[in-house]
């Protein structure tokens, strides 16, 4: 199994804060962007991520506090397993079940979406009846997409294999064929459309939850203006205060025991993108460590 050493920890935290034995949160980079379907560079995404969140301010200006001192590691980057995707979702679930094991709250970094049913699966040998609350343009519901069941477009119908039920937020691109499955299988998807026009999108998200939480952010969720840097962008999407609040009832409300931040593919010459990502992050360690008092 390869890995890659990242330089330097996430948020650029002493050793005191990021050691791994000690920390409460454990950052897993997965550059790999083999199950994409339009443009690659994701692969590029945890490296850029990371390096942008030395800029993150520590001091949350809505909380009115500091909370990396629970401390939050950084791991060694799980490299591309180029047997194909079914050998890298195997690879991603061995990995970070080791890390659900040691009692982390896990965190991956893509690299392209499908690695979540591999972060999931592992969150799921300990949590049970897990709900998985994706933050995503895209439904990502076909059954295979470009000869694989393992491409980013079906991550969300392999956690729903697993047994875990979906709550998409922000959708706003899908298949008529996704369109039908989601009929069959209940699921009432909120959309980009709902959360500008209605009031009650974030009950509804939340009303949808079971109490373990699994939160799986696809930056294409956001609007492009937002972030611009990811493979597959789509217009009339969410904006960092819809998102953030729908975090924060999440980590108030119910039990987040696991998250990852994909499709970041940076753009030469600036980090919008990426240091959104950073920063929120570190946003959802800060909702999640408040929360618990």
């Amino acid at each position: 199994m390869a890995v890659e050493r990242i330089p330097n920890t996430f948020l650029e935290l002493e050793p005191e804060f990021s050691d791994y034995g000690n920390a409460r949160y454990a950052i897993l980079p997965v550059p790999y962007d083999s199950a994409a379907s339009y443009q690659v560079g994701t692969r590029n995404g945890p490296r850029a991520i990371i390096e942008a969140s030395h800029h993150v301010e520590t001091f949350d200006e809505e909380l009115l506090g500091e909370f990396y001192d629970c401390g939050i590691a950084t791991l060694d980057a799980l490299m591309p397993n180029m047997a194909g995707p079914q050998a890298m979702h195997e690879d991603i679930f061995k990995c970070a079940k080791r890390i659900v094991r040691d009692g982390k709250m896990l965190i991956g970094l893509g690299g392209d979406h499908s690695i979540t049913s591999g972060l999931a699966r592992a969150a799921m040998t300990k949590h049970k009846k897990l709900s998985i609350l994706q933050i995503d343009a895209h439904a990502d519901l076909r059954s295979s997409f470009e000869q694989t069941p393992y491409s980013h477009a079906s991550v969300m119908r392999r956690c729903l294999d697993l047994g875990a039920s979906v709550v998409p937020v922000g959708i706003r691109a899908y298949s008529v064929e996704e369109h039908r499955f989601m009929k069959r299988a209940k699921i009432t998807p909120v959309t980009a459309r709902d959360c500008f026009e209605t009031d009650e999108w974030l009950d509804r998200a939340l009303d949808a939850l079971t109490d373990n939480v699994y939160v799986t952010i696809d930056i294409d969720g956001f609007d492009p203006s937002c972030a611009p840097g990811t493979g597959t962008p789509e217009p009339g999407g969410l904006d960092w205060y819809q998102v953030t609040a729908l975090l924060r009832l999440a980590a108030a409300e119910r039990n987040v025991v696991g998250a990852d931040v994909v499709e970041v593919m940076p753009i030469p010459g600036q980090a919008v993108t990426e240091f959104l990502a950073a920063r929120l992050v570190y946003k959802l360690v800060c909702y999640i460590e408040s929360a618990r008092g």
